[in-house]
């Protein structure tokens, strides 16, 4: 058995090592070499010309005020949802919380293009109703600007930060801070000197993540900071491969390896904050006291501004895509406006072959990409659960390698390998960069399954005369089913929604659906990119609850839900 287990633990290394490593080496390879097809001559001359553009300052700066300004605003955010709904009893608690982290489900391109249709400064709806309703001159807001790809970016990112502070402030000893005021503290006070310093590791956990994210970004700086000329380093490396008569690969890869270094620094420190909990405990034996803070005159104006933010994260995004695709051209809703109505739209993006190709290879790389990953995920979670060699260790460290890299990065790095393989420009390409890049989301809920099921069970059925693979296919995998449900759906939706690495890797034949949302969002096509995008989450909800079905009608009966 242990054989068996050292063959399928070598075999998995090699696959998941080539997957995650071979970006990293062509990318460093490509910043060295002297052209895309160039083999054996290096160079110096890619990081000399891509670090002397006097242009790379203002982008640098840009992209620090950018990932800093979105990070500094998702976790302060985060901090005041997470506080009103755990530690007081303002109404409908439940509701926000689930409402915090459903930002997570609508695609980032979607969700950019939403605000780009409200705020734009010479169409957007919530500017015409302002500018009709106080007569103005020019329009009040203009989304094409750092502020505006700031707040985009921060309610992208807050549901990210909610997760990993809520339960830190879950787990919060109350009697701290009823000391506190026993000693005679005001509220404002306690907070600063008590609840903050003990949150302390979460906050600055969820501050690092948001960085982390918002340096891969690329469905805001591409929609909202591009067409107000404003770069920050995915978008400059996005020019880079996609403008000019011939695509400077080196000078990105150049480029790309400062972001991938920062991005493993910034993995290190979240690593290291998230390790340091344990110098913050407050929860010990000696008697945990969770305390509801009553609300009085506060509760209602705070009620109230919980509905709008819930409003604004939620509701408005889907309702303008869903009244854009309809209405013929950008206007205020009115009665002419709603008399205008049709599918226009719709039709064109039916009839749009480009379109129906997209959706064609979406589909194929969601359902496809997703099950070829997840057959993957359950073999490499066992061994790290259950195996727990040395081997291992590395393999679990090489599954989760490719979680630090921006997806425009690694693209960049998987462009230098395809590009010498019958691969490049195929569908392919896309199904193996994905893999590489998600794989994490498949393996995570897996290894959390795996860790649940005793090894009594497997050596039972083996000590009874059933081969391995019987084992696996009548024991282990039905009670699988809950995390196999869980890394399909995860994997299947980021698939469909891929924006950052197909925008590299995707060629003529090869377009999917957030490739083709960005392009129609180049032309100015709103209506279009309106219903693509819809039909996107249409898609997105279609496989969910479909998996789930299928999930549920495998899954044993005593486990099956109602």
């Amino acid at each position: 058995m242990t054989g068996r287990h050292n063959q399928l633990t070598l075999l998995l290394i090699v696959i998941v090592g080539f997957l995650t490593v071979c970006p990293v080496v062509m990318l460093v390879f490509g910043s060295l070499s002297k052209g895309l097809t160039a083999s054996g001559e290096f160079t110096l001359a890619k990081y000399i010309a891509a670090y002397s553009d006097p242009g790379l300052l203002e982008v640098l700066w840009n992209t620090v005020i950018f990932v800093v300004g979105a990070s500094l605003g998702a976790t302060i955010l985060a901090l005041f949802l997470a506080y009103l709904n755990i530690r007081t009893n303002i109404p409908c608690k439940f509701i926000f919380g689930i409402i915090s982290i459903i930002p997570m489900m609508i695609p980032h391109i979607l969700f950019s293009v939403s605000w780009v249709l409200l705020l734009n400064p010479s169409n957007g709806i919530l500017n015409l109703i302002l500018r009709e309703a106080f007569a103005l001159d020019r329009s009040p807001f203009n989304i094409y600007s750092l502020p505006g790809m700031i707040l985009v970016e921060a309610l992208l990112d807050l549901p990210i930060a909610y997760l990993i502070i809520a339960p830190a402030m879950a787990a919060f000893d109350a009697s701290l801070e009823e000391s506190s005021r026993v000693c005679g503290a005001s509220t404002g006070k306690t907070i600063f000197r008590i609840t903050l310093p003990v949150l302390r590791p979460a906050i600055l956990a969820a501050f690092v993540l948001c960085v982390i994210r918002g340096l891969a970004s690329f469905a805001v700086p591409s929609v909202i900071g591009m067409p107000g000329r404003i770069y920050v380093l995915a978008t400059h490396l996005y020019q880079m491969v996609s403008t000019g008569f011939a695509a400077d690969y080196g000078k990105a890869a150049a480029v790309g390896m400062s972001v991938m270094v920062a991005s493993i620094i910034l993995i290190y420190l979240y690593r290291h904050l998230t390790s340091a909990g344990d110098k913050f405990v407050t929860v010990a034996g000696r008697g945990y006291k969770p305390t509801i803070i009553t609300l009085k005159s506060s509760k209602i104006p705070l009620f109230v501004i919980l509905g709008l933010l819930s409003f604004i994260l939620i509701i408005l995004p889907v309702i303008v895509l869903v009244y854009t695709s309809l209405v013929p051209y950008s206007m205020v809703p009115s009665a002419r406006a709603f008399s205008l109505m049709g599918w226009k739209h719709w039709i064109d993006v039916l009839n749009d072959p480009i379109s129906l190709l997209s959706l064609k290879n979406s589909l194929f790389l969601g359902v496809g990409g997703a099950t070829i990953g997840i057959v993957l995920s359950i073999f490499v979670a066992y061994v790290i659960v259950k195996v727990r060699t040395r081997s291992a260790g590395v393999l679990e460290s090489l599954s989760f390698l490719s979680f630090s890299f921006p997806g425009i990065v690694i693209g960049v790095g998987f462009m230098w390998f395809f590009v010498r393989t019958p691969l490049y420009a195929t569908i392919w390409a896309l199904l193996i960069g994905y893999i590489a890049t998600y794989l994490p989301y498949g393996i995570r809920p897996l290894s959390s399954a795996f860790a649940q099921i005793h090894n009594h069970l497997e050596e039972s059925s083996l000590v009874s005369g059933a081969s391995y693979l019987t084992t696996l296919r009548r024991i282990i995998i039905p009670l699988l089913v809950p995390g196999i449900v869980s890394g399909w759906v995860l994997m299947a939706t980021m698939f469909v929604r891929e924006l950052s690495l197909s925008v590299v890797l995707s060629r003529p034949g090869t377009e999917v659906l957030a490739v083709q949302i960005l392009r129609f969002s180049e032309d100015g096509l709103w209506g279009r990119l309106s219903a693509l995008g819809i039909m996107m989450i249409g898609i997105s909800t279609a496989l969910v609850i479909t998996v789930n079905v299928i999930g549920n009608w495998f899954r044993p009966v005593d486990t099956r839900s109602s």
